[in-house]
């Protein structure tokens, strides 16, 4: 069988990276890891592949996770019936137990032992563990269902100091010693903000923000803050992206540089958004950064000029 790259184009790849790679050494990214890319065991391979090459090569990687199917399919075999109200998992004492068995007993340490068999260094922690994610009740209604009240974030920098990839799972706990269920794109939103990461990279089961739903052509590549909310205003951004974005515009507000929504069923998708030229998905960028980055264009423009 023939090589499908010549070693000579296998340089090629790396040496065109290496602007990426300086670019990110040093930097956090938090990559928020669920849907599809987690039930597919290929597709789950292949995102612990990239999360460990891109620590291997200094980026500072925070993976919190999710696992929604897998609570659904456990309660099931407990013979519990999974109920939702507006998309939130109703979460009684008993369900929040077996959340909490399957988020930080089994995904979790699955997670870790996939990076570790790749190469990878990693420590999986709960947002109980060192009290990373505390919560309050969000809504009478989901019993414990919470909402983030403080994020106690030095667990993470610790490990990130001692060289491990975090793997975060979506608890919270409250003063009293309740757990409760976390909405996994609002604390990887919130830890992502509380460590001002470079990226958040928000894996979904679609390309990024679409003008039309129906029509994947229609990728917006990205935008600003601002355009967000008009978008919103004129039905662009409506039913589950709605929730997404605000946790998107969330973590801007909070110091994160940039907000990565993409498909998280692309295979290496996450090293085609920070290594390559073209990108993946939809980014979301502060007023601020747009700014920056149109300044360094026209400085870069005048020197070519000279």
């Amino acid at each position: 069988m023939d090589k499908l790259f010549s070693n000579a184009e296998r340089a090629e790849v790396l040496v065109q990276a290496l602007p990426y790679i300086r670019r990110y050494t040093g930097k956090v990214v938090v990559v928020k890891y669920g849907g599809n890319a987690m039930v597919n065991e290929q597709l789950k391979q292949q995102v612990m592949e990239d999360v460990v090459l891109l620590w291997l090569i200094g980026v500072k990687v925070v993976l919190v996770h999710g696992g929604g199917p897998e609570i659904s399919q456990t309660m099931k075999a407990l013979g519990k019936e999974a109920v939702f109200v507006d998309g939130l998992r109703v979460t009684d004492r008993e369900t929040v137990d077996i959340v909490q068995m399957v988020l930080a007993g089994k995904i979790n340490k699955t997670l870790v032992n996939l990076l570790e068999m790749k190469g990878g260094q990693a420590m999986g922690i709960s947002g109980m563990d060192g009290r990373l994610i505390e919560a309050e009740i969000k809504d009478e209604r989901l019993g414990y269902v919470g909402e983030i009240t403080h994020i106690n974030i030095q667990p993470v920098t610790d490990l990130l100091e001692k060289g491990y990839i975090p793997v975060i799972s979506t608890l919270g706990c409250d003063r009293e010693g309740n757990a409760y269920n976390i909405n996994g794109d609002t604390a990887a939103a919130r830890v992502a903000g509380a460590l001002e990461a470079e990226r958040l990279i928000m894996l979904s089961d679609i390309p990024g923000l679409l003008r039309d739903k129906d029509d994947p052509t229609t990728l917006i590549p990205e935008l600003s803050v601002m355009e967000a909310t008009r978008l919103r205003q004129e039905g662009v951004i409506s039913g589950g992206m709605i929730p997404k974005m605000e946790c998107c515009v969330e973590a801007i507000r909070r110091g994160v540089k940039k907000v990565i929504i993409m498909d998280g069923r692309v295979p290496h998708s996450i090293l085609m958004e920070l290594l390559t030229d073209e990108g993946a998905g939809t980014m979301i960028k502060g007023a601020s950064s747009m700014n920056e980055e149109q300044h360094r264009d026209h400085q870069l423009g005048m020197r070519n000029e000279e």
